[in-house]
């Protein structure tokens, strides 16, 4: 119940939630930080939370607080790299059932085909790329697990992305912490990242939607066709 507590009200008001755990003492925020990022990357179920904005946020403290920024680095690459691990292993043992079952409602027609058509286009480097796109990269490791990828072919890829997007985003937040317009409008940047972080993963799923829109379009004018074809058949006998 506190991690549940925790996640929303992280969503709630970010500087509250994060400045309430380091009050708990560094260990809690250090905990609270691995487990959302571990949860984000690495179950399938929770590709909603706000993993670049936390991230931000964390460097942000790391620069005004008690938080260390080299153990809070640590933190975040192993909660990453393992994330994604253990979302390979999900979908290498329990993908295929997981899909079947229909039970994830995050795991829509549209997701699964933005991401597979992503690991189609970049092969082995989606799983780096990925890490930049919310949703990708929840679902990028978990088709990557289900569709047989070489686990030592996956493991390089996890631990480069993992490192580069977590440093990347706990930086930004590290080196603009200290500036006073970043200060004055952290809760603003913090939507802003994530704005910028999600556009794209609409998109894609627009267009998907679309796409397959178009496709059903073609099938039906072709299912009309036939059917028109075979009645001038018929009547002509």
């Amino acid at each position: 119940m506190d991690f549940i507590n925790a996640i929303v009200s992280l969503l709630q008001d970010p500087m509250a939630a994060i400045q309430g755990w380091i009050a708990s003492g560094p260990l809690v925020a250090y905990g609270f930080i691995f487990l959302i990022v571990f949860v984000e990357t690495g179950v399938v179920f929770m590709p909603f939370l706000p993993g670049d904005s936390l991230l931000f946020a964390a460097g942000f403290f790391a620069h005004n607080s008690e938080l260390e920024i080299f153990a809070l680095l640590a933190i975040v690459w192993a909660a990453a790299i393992v994330g994604d691990q253990c979302n390979f292993m999900i979908g290498h043992f329990l993908g295929k059932r997981i899909i079947e079952s229909g039970k994830i409602k995050a795991l829509t027609p549209e997701r699964i085909a933005q991401s597979e058509g992503f690991m189609e286009k970049w092969g082995g480097l989606s799983i780096f790329l990925g890490r930049f796109f919310p949703f990708i990269r929840t679902f990028v490791p978990f088709l990557a697990g289900m569709g047989g990828m070489k686990w030592h072919h996956f493991f390089g890829f996890n631990v480069l992305g993992g490192i580069t997007w977590s440093t990347l985003f706990t930086m930004l937040g590290y080196w603009f912490g200290d500036i006073p317009v970043v200060q004055e409008h952290f809760e603003l940047l913090v939507v802003g990242i994530i704005l910028v972080s999600v556009v794209p993963t609409i998109v894609g799923v627009a267009r998907a939607w679309l796409k397959n829109r178009h496709a059903e379009r073609v099938l039906a004018e072709e299912d009309l066709s036939s059917e028109a074809a075979r009645e001038d058949v018929d009547g002509g006998k």
